[in-house]
């Protein structure tokens, strides 16, 4: 079940010790596809009560398989005042080409018409991969309110065509996988979206402040030693309920078990994963 009560202390959390100012709630490592239209709601309302006046952003995932659901949990997003809403591609009956992508997507954002919307893309999850850079065209007379994109693929090339493309819409390109923030960075990416940040965001703002100077030698070796963990427990297996695992035990918060057909962390990961964190030596000599 949703556990509401913690959510309070999860933002003080993320603020106070990690940096962290912005939140994507009901999006992979929130389990989103897993809950119910009524728990996705309760979620994203609690985020934005607990957020106010201490997080910048509270970007709500409103994706699903249904398009009437999606609808509803646009308007819903709106009416709370999410800062954002976004949207992953159907991944049953899945589009075949932009054209299909679009019009599922124009559907969900026109229910929210004053709320920036994002594209979620996540192939590998999905199993939808139609390029990003393709999609871009033209996309802003179908979605007014379209922003950007949450970019979670290892395609490279199609970020950097996005982003060289678009210069002159300046829509916000959030990279979204981890071990490889330092490569979008490199090629012109706005920033991140993350399941690690939640208890390498601390790190990863150094990592960010390193870039932005810039410091690439000092840049790595913070990319290289998230690489280090995450490669690790990779080996060992490395998922959602996982990545609680490792969020209750760097925070001290109960992040609960998942929701099948995804099960607990095993004792064995937890030890080996907390030995292996402890162990790592940053470059801020922590």
């Amino acid at each position: 079940q949703i556990n509401l009560s913690v959510i309070h202390q999860y933002v003080d959390y993320l603020v106070s010790q990690q940096n962290v100012k912005n939140v994507f709630v009901n999006g992979t490592t929130g389990e989103g596809l897993s809950l119910n239209v009524q728990e996705r709601k309760q979620l994203a309302e609690e985020w934005v009560c607990q957020g106010k006046d201490k997080l910048d952003h509270v970007i709500i995932h409103v994706g699903a398989l249904s398009l009437p659901e999606s609808q509803e949990l646009a308007r819903h997003a709106a009416a709370i005042g999410a800062s954002g809403i976004a949207v992953i591609a159907p991944f049953f009956f899945k589009p075949t080409n932009k054209d299909e992508l679009i019009a599922f997507l124009q559907k969900v954002a026109s229910e929210a018409p004053a709320v920036p919307f994002y594209y979620y893309h996540i192939p590998p999850l999905t199993g939808v991969k139609i390029r990003v850079e393709g999609l871009l065209d033209g996309i802003k007379e179908r979605i007014p309110t379209f922003q950007g994109v949450k970019f979670s693929d290892t395609d490279l090339l199609d970020l950097a065509q996005c982003i060289n493309k678009n210069e002159r819409e300046q829509f916000a390109f959030l990279y979204g996988v981890d071990e490889q923030l330092l490569s979008a960075l490199a090629i012109g990416a706005d920033g991140a979206v993350g399941s690690t940040y939640n208890y390498l965001g601390r790190k990863t703002n150094l990592m960010l402040q390193a870039f932005a100077k810039p410091d690439l030698a000092l840049a790595r070796k913070y990319q290289f030693l998230t690489g280090e963990f995450l490669n690790f427990v990779i080996k060992l297996g490395f998922g959602v309920a996982q990545t609680k695992a490792v969020m209750t035990f760097v925070s001290g918060i109960p992040m609960g078990p998942p929701r099948l057909p995804l099960v607990d962390a095993s004792e064995e990961f937890i030890v080996k994963a907390k030995a292996k964190l402890d162990s790592i030596v940053w470059p801020d000599g922590d």
